[in-house]
């Protein structure tokens, strides 16, 4: 009888132990955000994980190690990358147009040489990112139809850096009534539209990735002709704020340097003699529009 109940005692443990270490294996070990996160083909389940800790080897490629290669007629076929027209260190007319198309957009800031260098190559990685195309800086033809598809043929002007003809910026429909600064991010442009009719356009920059300029609909709420920025200490003339520090202002930085820099958050005009007029043009509590 003693023994009956030595052996029932004993199973009695074994049991509480082994719900104990369920519960151990199935307990949250990780933030809400990834406890909420639908698992991966491939990947291994919470309870594994909390198992073992496999080896780098053990999942290479998203399937155990040693599995066989799956058949042809079991998977489908990668689609082929675009071709690749044009890369780092291709010279020639075809790039020269590439970056005269690239300046037509605001993506390129130099004269055309027909030299794809480090600059053309930052440019059309710009270009690419902002379009949700792979960015790798060569111009495939995924690429190259999208831009040609933006811009127009340059004209011989326009090949010699002489000038630069910019399509019209598409307005929001947030800017047609009223008077607003409609700001572009993707033609990189601030026009300034009074009951509908854009009365001057000017280049702009922004804010990078860091620091980036807020999107929305906002209004002017200070104007001051000769500020100077209390956090960096550098000018900010012809100043309009519009969204807390965040300001258009002329910016002599981007007048000298071009698109190769950014700004802290602000919208930078290059242009002094524009975003003079407009400075005075703009009165408090008119609209601003920043959108892509």
């Amino acid at each position: 009888m003693r023994r009956n109940h030595r052996t029932t005692l004993i199973a009695r443990t074994l049991a509480a132990t082994a719900v104990i270490a369920v519960a151990v294996g199935c307990s949250p070990q990780s933030s809400k955000a990834d406890a909420a996160a639908p698992a991966t083909p491939g990947s291994p389940s919470p309870s594994a994980s909390a198992s073992a800790t496999p080896s780098v080897s053990t999942f290479t490629d998203d399937k155990p190690a040693g599995s066989p290669a799956p058949t042809a007629s079991a998977t489908t076929a990668a689609k082929p990358a675009p071709k690749v027209l044009m890369s780092n260190g291709a010279k020639g007319s075809q790039v020269k147009e590439l970056q005269a198309r690239l300046a037509q957009i605001g993506w390129f800031d130099d004269t055309p040489t027909g030299t794809y260098g480090a600059a053309t190559t930052a440019a059309v990685k710009g270009f690419q990112g902002r379009r949700g195309l792979a960015e790798t800086g060569a111009t495939d033809s995924v690429t190259w139809d999208r831009l040609l598809a933006m811009t127009t043929k340059p004209t011989a002007e326009e090949l010699a850096g002489q000038a630069v003809n910019k399509p019209a910026a598409k307005l929001d429909p947030r800017c047609m009534t009223g008077r607003v600064m409609c700001i572009s991010k993707t033609s990189r442009t601030l026009s300034w539209v009074v009951n509908g009719k854009v009365q001057s356009t000017m280049d702009v920059r922004f804010g990078s990735q860091y620091t980036p300029t807020r999107e929305g609909v906002f209004k002017v709420f200070e104007k001051s002709r000769n500020h100077v920025s209390t956090i960096y200490h550098t000018a900010m003339p012809y100043a309009m704020f519009f969204s807390g520090g965040q300001a258009v202002h002329y910016s002599s930085d981007f007048a000298a340097r071009g698109y190769n820099g950014a700004s802290h958050g602000c919208v930078n005009v290059r242009d002094k003699g524009k975003i003079a007029a407009l400075f005075d043009a703009v009165h408090i509590g008119d609209k601003v529009v920043v959108y892509w």
